[in-house]
């Protein structure tokens, strides 16, 4: 089977095929007639060595080098160069920093992966407070400390623009330090940045900082006028979309097109309304673990589940650098997913990232976690255990409270993730980076929504699951 898209590459820009800009919320005009900081835009193209361009992923903007550049440019706010977030002692959590004070408004949320195994986080400008209520340096280590979970592996960044007003909105020179406190790190593995619901604002500020961004970072921009674009990368219903931007594109969606109001919502339609699909018995994908018991001959452990470790477990796979943190192709995932769902013999020709995927894939779309509903509220008050406690707990919790099915399979696959860490000088897979992978794959709220003030228990949780399986599990 012959790809067409390349996982490196994001999707093309969206924004050619639309002409409705919606209006601005706030006067922009400093932007397009103020000079900033003495004269910003003349700064950086002076920085940059380069005039504008005609696009911003023209050839012509810095490549490889931009780093270098940007370490050249203007600094714009004086105490924010040596802005940084500290690595912190993975065992000692409570030494970590407080933001409780900025993360109550909900403005970063970590909404799990994609349907090719990449994080999404997704960032509202609606929910930002007043300027008089919110400081922008924290709110910067507090963006930083979120991304720094995840930058290590493929992630998709998601920004609802609606909401930003003139009373909210962070100075020029603010972005302009962000962009630089977000190194090559951030950066490297950051596959689709989706602007969603853009106005002038935005493509001022693109053209302002244009000269210093390479090309290969503007190929990962999507401009998103609608949500109904954004349906056909990512599930909405995963995102959490904020009421007031569904209200905005519903908005926009009826001036672009008053004569169809239903159409105008530019939302897919609810599990709700939408007509059930019938299941097949060969159904893996979706389904609950007793479903694909009942139809797959009582097997304890699900067919794709096995062949996708056993395949894993061959010694070239184990010691491929960056297991189950690289994305795959999204058709090709796709394709393989439907074939299991059909009943179909798969075969992943050698792809490692293909069958790491599939594994993903699989335990995140069962209709109850591995780990199940019931055990979630004791898995997130994990990281409030006392240290002596936490092994009994974790064995009361895993050996008598967790169905007896799920049981077996976890401990197959904990198993398994065992030899990976095993290999961790090759594939840089400790149990710790595991953990991030695997946790919110394994324990997620009812709800379906993943807060950031659980994902840190949810990981220690993981994490010390696969530190002391020996002493928790049978054998």
């Amino acid at each position: 089977m012959t790809a067409h898209h390349d996982s490196d590459e994001p999707y093309p820009s969206l924004s050619d095929y639309h002409d409705y800009e919606p209006n601005l919320e706030f006067d922009d005009t400093e932007l397009q007639h103020t000079a900033v900081d003495g004269d910003l835009a003349e700064k950086l193209v002076e920085a940059g060595g380069l005039d504008y361009l005609e696009s911003p992923v023209s050839d012509g903007t810095i490549e490889e080098n931009f780093e270098e550049e940007l370490v050249n440019a203007p600094t714009l706010a004086s105490g924010m160069d040596s802005l940084s977030y500290p690595f912190l002692d993975e065992d000692d959590p409570e030494d970590e920093e407080d933001f409780s004070d900025v993360s109550r408004y909900g403005i970063v949320d970590v909404v799990g992966d994609d349907t090719v195994g990449r994080k999404i986080i997704v960032v509202s400008a609606c929910k930002l407070p007043s300027n008089k209520e919110l400081d922008h340096t924290r709110l910067l280590r507090y963006l930083m400390y979120t991304l720094d979970k995840y930058v290590e592996q493929d992630y998709s960044l998601v920004y609802f623009h609606h909401g930003l007003t003139s009373k909210n909105k962070p100075p020029l020179s603010w972005l302009w330090q962000a962009y630089r406190a977000f190194d090559r790190k951030y950066k490297k593995n950051l596959k689709a940045l989706y602007l969603v619901h853009p106005t002038n604002f935005i493509r001022v500020v693109w053209h302002l900082f244009r000269a210093v961004i390479s090309a290969k970072f503007g190929r990962k921009v999507m401009y998103v006028n609608y949500l109904q674009e954004l349906s056909q990368h990512l599930d909405l219903d995963q995102l959490c979309i904020p009421q007031a931007v569904i209200e905005h594109d519903e908005r926009v969606a009826l001036q672009k097109n008053r004569s169809s109001v239903s159409s105008s919502s530019g939302m897919t339609p609810s599990p709700a309304s939408s007509p059930v699909q019938s299941r097949l018995i060969t159904q893996q994908f979706g389904v609950s673990l007793q479903f694909i018991k009942d139809n797959h001959g009582g097997v304890v452990i699900p067919p794709i589940m096995r062949q996708c470790i056993e395949f894993l477990s061959q010694p070239d796979a184990l010691e491929t650098e960056g297991l189950f943190r690289r994305s795959a192709n999204v058709t090709l995932v796709r394709d393989f997913q439907a074939k299991v769902n059909q009943g179909e013999n798969i075969d992943f020709h050698g792809d490692v990232h293909i069958a790491a995927v599939l594994l993903k894939t699989f335990l995140r779309e069962l209709e109850e976690p591995l780990m199940t509903f019931d055990l979630y509220d004791e898995i997130t008050q994990f990281q409030t255990l006392a240290r002596d406690d936490r092994p009994k707990q974790v064995k009361i919790l895993i050996l008598e409270k967790l169905p007896e099915d799920n049981y077996q399979i976890l401990k197959y696959l904990v198993q398994f993730l065992s030899k990976v860490m095993d290999r961790c000088d090759l594939n840089k897979m400790t149990s710790s980076n595991l953990a991030v992978v695997f946790g919110p794959n394994l324990v997620w709220a009812q709800t379906g929504q993943l807060s950031l003030s659980n994902i840190g228990p949810i990981n220690m949780f993981t994490d010390f699951v696969l530190t002391h399986h020996d002493s928790i599990f049978i054998i």
